[in-house]
C-alpha cells in the first residue's frame, strides 16, 4: 500500500515543470514567495550537506551522486532543497563522529606555489576552482529540470566556530594561501580587513554570473555564522541585490539562524527577503503565526540539528511558513543511513505540497482563532486546512461561509484521504475525524 501511495504522490507532484521566472515576495500575501504570474509558489523539502561538495572520511571523498539525490527527494513531492557550500577542507563533526572528514572542491584554485597546512597546494584566492563552478551550473540546471528551486549558499560558519582546527582548514589563514591574506579567524566573517571583503565580493560575483539565469535560485548567505557576522551578512545581502540590479535576473535573497547565541530579531531586522529562525519564539514546538513581515523556511536545522516530526511539519504549514528538512540522507556525513525514524517527515513535506496545491494559497492566511486546535490556515468562506495535533473532536468557525462546504479527513500517517461528505457553513461546528492519533481536515466549497 506504501509504494501505490508513493506512486500517486509522485505521479501528482513530480511531473513538475521548470520555474517560469525567478521568485519574489508575493504582493498581497508576503509570507509567501511568487512567481511571475502572480501564483504563489509552496516551498518545502528536504536537503543534505553533500548538494554541491563531496564529503567523507576517505580523502579525496567519493563523488555525490546529485542525480540520485534529486530523484529520492522527488518521489516525496518535494520542490526545494539547499545546495550545501563549504568553507573548511577538512573538519569534525564533533558530537557525532570523532572522525575527521575531507572536503572537496572548495571555490579557489588550489595551484600553488608552496604547501598549505594540509600538505596541498596553497590556494590562490584570485583564481577559482573550475570543477566546484562547472557543478554548481550544472546541479542548478538539473534541479531545475526537475522543478526544484535551490537556495545556494554563499559560506558555511558552522564549521570554523565548532570545528577542532578549524581556522587551519580555511582558505584564508596565511600558511593556505598564496595571496598573503590573513583573515584572523572569525573576523573573516566580519568587515574588519576591507581586503578580506573585497575578495569575498568577487566571490559572490563569480557565484551569481554563474547562476543568474537560472529562474530557481535562491541565495544564503552562510549557514550558522557566528552572531558578530551580521554587519557582514548585512552587507552581502545588499551587495547580492545591488549587483543583480545590473544583471537579467534577480533573486530572493536569505539569512539563516547565527549559531551560537545569534537572535531571531537579527534576521527580522535584515535587509533579506527570507530568513531562517532559531527555536526562540516557538518555532520548534509551537510556530508561531507568519504575520508576513518576512517569508519564513522553518529548518530543522537550526531548530533540531537533525530532528523533527509530522506534527511539526503541519504546524509550519498552517502558521503560514515553508517547511524544511535537514536530512541524513546516506549518513555520509552524519547521522544513519536513511533514517526510518523521520520517514514521516519525508513524507508529511510532500502531503502539505500536494494541499498547498488544491488551494489558492496567495489567499490563505494563518487564522487560529478559527479552530479549537489553534491551527487554521484559511481564506474565510472558502477554504479552511486545520491541524489536530493528537487528534480528536475539533470546532471550527465557518460563519463567514454560505451554502455548503466539503469535508474532507486526511491522515498524515498512512497518507490516506477520507471524503466526509458536506456540511452547513453559518455557524461554529463540531467535526470529529474517522482515525486516531493527529489529523488534518480541509473545508472547502469547491
Amino acid at each position: 500500500m506504501r509504494s501505490v501511495l508513493f506512486a500517486l504522490l509522485a505521479a501528482t507532484l513530480a511531473a513538475a515543470e521548470p520555474a517560469p521566472g525567478p521568485l519574489r515576495r508575493h504582493p498581497e500575501n508576503p509570507r509567501y514567495f511568487a512567481d511571475p504570474s502572480g501564483r504563489a509558489v509552496y516551498l518545502t523539502g528536504a536537503h543534505t550537506w553533500t548538494t554541491i561538495v563531496d564529503m567523507g572520511p576517505e580523502d579525496p571523498p567519493p563523488q555525490f551522486d546529485f542525480e540520485k539525490f534529486l530523484r529520492w527527494v522527488e518521489a516525496y513531492g518535494h520542490n526545494f532543497i539547499r545546495l550545501w557550500t563549504w568553507d573548511l577542507t577538512n573538519w569534525e563533526p564533533r558530537g557525532y563522529r570523532q572522525v575527521r572528514h575531507h572536503v572537496r572542491p572548495l571555490p579557489y584554485a588550489r595551484t600553488g606555489p608552496g604547501t598549505a597546512l594540509d600538505g596541498k597546494p596553497k590556494f590562490d584566492l584570485a583564481r577559482y576552482d573550475k570543477e566546484y563552478f562547472r557543478r554548481l551550473e550544472q546541479r542548478v540546471r538539473a534541479a531545475q529540470r526537475r522543478g526544484f528551486y535551490v537556495s545556494v549558499m554563499l559560506f558555511e560558519g558552522w564549521g570554523l566556530q565548532f570545528s577542532p582546527g578549524g581556522w587551519e582548514a580555511h582558505p584564508y589563514h596565511p600558511d593556505n594561501n598564496i595571496n598573503g591574506i590573513d583573515g584572523k579567524g572569525l573576523a573573516v566573517y566580519t568587515l574588519a580587513d576591507p581586503t578580506v571583503t573585497a575578495l569575498q565580493e568577487a566571490y559572490v560575483r563569480k557565484v551569481v554570473d554563474t547562476v543568474n539565469r537560472f529562474d530557481n535560485v535562491l541565495y544564503e548567505i552562510s549557514n550558522e555564522n557566528h552572531p558578530g557576522s551580521t554587519d557582514w551578512q548585512y552587507h552581502m545581502i545588499r551587495f547580492i541585490q545591488a549587483y543583480e540590479k545590473t544583471r537579467p535576473k534577480q533573486h530572493p535573497v536569505g539569512m539563516t539562524f547565527q549559531y551560537k547565541g545569534g537572535t531571531n530579531q537579527a534576521l527580522f531586522d535584515s535587509p533579506a527577503e527570507w530568513i531562517s529562525p532559531n527555536p526562540e519564539g516557538g518555532f520548534r514546538d509551537e510556530p508561531p503565526p507568519n504575520d508576513g513581515a518576512k517569508v519564513i523556511l522553518n529548518d530543522t536545522d537550526h531548530l533540531w540539528g537533525i530532528g523533527g516530526n509530522a506534527d511539526w511539519v503541519w504546524k509550519t504549514f498552517l502558521r503560514g511558513m515553508y517547511p524544511l528538512f535537514m536530512d541524513p540522507y546516506d549518513a555520509r556525513v552524519l547521522g544513519k543511513p536513511f533514517e526510518a525514524e523521520f520517514e514521516p517527515v519525508r513524507r508529511n513535506l510532500g502531503y502539505t505540497r500536494q494541499y498547498a496545491r488544491r488551494v489558492n494559497l496567495a489567499r490563505m492566511k494563518p487564522a487560529g482563532e478559527l479552530a479549537s486546535s489553534r491551527y487554521c490556515l484559511a481564506d474565510p468562506g472558502r477554504d479552511y486546512l486545520v491541524f489536530v495535533p493528537g487528534g480528536g473532536t475539533v470546532t471550527v468557525d465557518l460563519t463567514a461561509a454560505s451554502g455548503q462546504l466539503r469535508l474532507e479527513w486526511f491522515d498524515p500517517v498512512n497518507g490516506l484521504r477520507h471524503p466526509a461528505g458536506f456540511v452547513a457553513g453559518g455557524a461554529w461546528r463540531e467535526l470529529s475525524p474517522p482515525m486516531p492519533g493527529s489529523a488534518v481536515l480541509y473545508l472547502s466549497v469547491k
